[in-house]
């Protein structure tokens, strides 16, 4: 049988794909995951140390609730600037600022709970204020993971990351609870301080690829050309909805789990960092195999059941109390984070052009971190009115239902396939000896020469095209026939300035737009006559 053609724009690739672990042959990437691996394990430390520090004070399930949520929910007032400045800003040198003062703020927490000053209050602020650091890194780390690989390594890029949270996830809450139960939490913090060290050196030893810069853009307009772009994205928003109906009900767990290790299940911090090591082992199994579960079962089949193994964790912690039984099946649900981590985060980075990736990213880790924090604190609330076994079987239904409505919302197929690689299809265009204001608005007019039969495939392909130009820049843009001449058609769109329509032109059409105007050219009789209105001098 010959082989089936492929969709306009999408990108052709090995379908055994490189091996799981081929990005770590690459020293930048080696280096850099090694620092990330280190960073990681230490965040864990601390945040098993924070949450100890608070399990046996009164209303526990709110407090750890609180200090889990304070760390991710600067997320949702703090992604999107960090998205703009990890896309207008040198990423390398933005991330070696934020680390040094991640280190700073760790190293007064240790200093203030060895001097015995750490109350719930200091605490929950400190780690807001850190939550605070991780959220502006955290789209400008993710973003530079494509510089650091080809494009075909992504997806095994994307687990390897996954898997280094998981396996720290893995070793550094059982290291901690050792610690924290020799010694007490404010050696755990101190060596968070340390770890960032080593992240600053990995950073300040890579060099990114050259014509990763660019020219930047201005912060406002970045800011809305990033929302902008994330709009008319439908293949991205898909992937923000699914995020959130899995992360709002799955933080119950994660937000509960110490007081389910102390109350119900009577372990120590060793007992709580081995359950969360669980957690971790099993992602480390998770990311041995998505792989290859991901090309039997494809990105909706493995969501499904990612979603399904959580819900079985979640609902073992509410009615087991056999701390065996449950460790064994939150490895399981361990795997299952790992699953959907994965899914979700390779769909976006492969789905996102490098022009727009860390404001695409930032949105996303809004949505996915954000959701994670909301959630948290919700969870905890609920918890101190009904209880924990019936806050966690509530979870654990709405597990269920966003599995469910997969059948309904699934990720969109061509998602994560099409060619994101920028090309350049347009010659700038020219300005006359009296142009007006270039600081206005510009109306770009594009007039088509299209025959009687060919018109209800441009209409469609002008749709599509519609969606691209909001993509790359347009704030409106509209299809109009001429009323005497009924073969002439006029596509009109606006873009905010002068510099904004340069951008579409040298930087923001992709290989995907690229076909999509082509589409539209052919369907013309002549080649299509474009006017630039731009608004009159002063």
């Amino acid at each position: 049988m010959p082989a089936a053609a492929s969709p306009p724009g999408a990108t052709r690739t090995n379908p055994r794909g490189p091996s799981a672990w081929a990005p770590l042959a690459r020293g930048s990437f080696r280096s850099l995951w090694l620092a990330q691996l280190g960073s990681n394990v230490g965040t864990w430390m601390q945040t098993v140390g924070a949450q100890w520090m608070l399990v046996h004070q009164p209303n526990a399930a709110i407090l750890t609730s609180m200090v889990q949520a304070a760390s991710l929910l600067p997320v949702l007032f703090l992604s999107l600037p960090a998205g703009v400045l990890g896309d207008v800003l040198d990423r390398r040198a933005l991330l070696i600022t934020l680390s040094v003062v991640m280190a700073v703020l760790s190293a007064v927490l240790t200093v203030l709970t060895a001097a015995d000053l750490t109350t719930p209050a200091v605490l929950i602020a400190l780690t807001f204020t850190m939550g605070c650091g991780s959220a502006l890194m955290g789209p400008g780390w993710q973003a530079i993971q494509p510089e650091l690989v080809p494009r075909e390594q992504i997806p095994a890029a994307a687990a390897l990351g996954s898997l280094n949270v998981n396996v720290a996830r893995a070793v550094g809450p059982a290291a901690a609870g050792v610690i924290v139960a020799l010694t007490g939490p404010g050696v755990v913090f101190g060596i968070n301080s340390v770890s960032f060290l080593g992240v600053v050196g990995a950073l300040a030893c890579w060099r990114r690829p050259r014509g990763t810069a660019g020219t930047p853009e201005r912060l406002r307009p970045a800011l809305a050309s990033g929302t902008r772009y994330v709009r008319n994205a439908p293949g991205v928003r898909r992937v923000m909805l699914r995020a959130a109906l899995f992360v709002v009900p799955a933080s119950a767990l994660w937000g509960l789990l110490p007081v389910v290790s102390s109350e119900r299940l009577g372990l120590g911090a060793g007992g709580y960092g081995l359950l969360l090591g669980a957690l971790g082992l099993g992602a480390v199994v998770g990311a041995v195999t998505v792989k290859r579960l991901r090309t039997v079962m494809g990105a909706g089949g493995l969501l499904a059941s990612s979603t399904c193994a959580f819900a079985l964790g979640t609902a073992a912690a509410a009615v087991l109390h056999q701390p065996v039984t449950v460790a064994v099946l939150l490895v399981v649900t361990g795997a299952g984070w790992l699953y959907a981590l994965s899914t979700l985060n390779t769909t976006l980075q492969l789905a996102l052009p490098a022009w727009v990736r860390a404001r695409g990213l930032a949105v996303y880790l809004m949505v996915f971190m954000g959701g994670q924090g909301i959630g948290t604190l919700l969870w905890g609330l609920l918890a101190d009115g009904a209880g924990i076994p019936t806050t966690l079987l509530v979870a654990t239904g709405l597990l269920l239902i966003g599995c469910a409505s997969l059948a309904r919302w699934p990720i969109l197929g061509l998602t994560g396939t099409l060619d994101r690689e920028i090309v350049a299809p347009w010659p700038e265009p020219a300005l006359g000896p009296s142009a007006g204001s270039l600081d206005g608005p510009v109306l770009v007019e594009v007039t088509y020469r299209v025959a009687a039969e060919r018109v209800a495939a441009f209409k469609e392909a002008m749709s599509s095209l519609a969606v691209s130009r909001r993509r790359t820049g347009a704030s409106h843009w509209s299809l109009y026939r001429d009323a005497e001449d009924e073969g002439s058609w006029v596509e009109v769109f606006e873009v905010p300035s002068w510099e904004e329509h340069l951008r579409q032109h040298e930087g923001r059409i992709t290989g995907y737009d690229a076909d999509l105007i082509q589409q539209a050219r052919e369907l013309s009789e002549q080649a299509p006559a474009v006017r630039h209105l731009v608004p009159p001098p002063v």
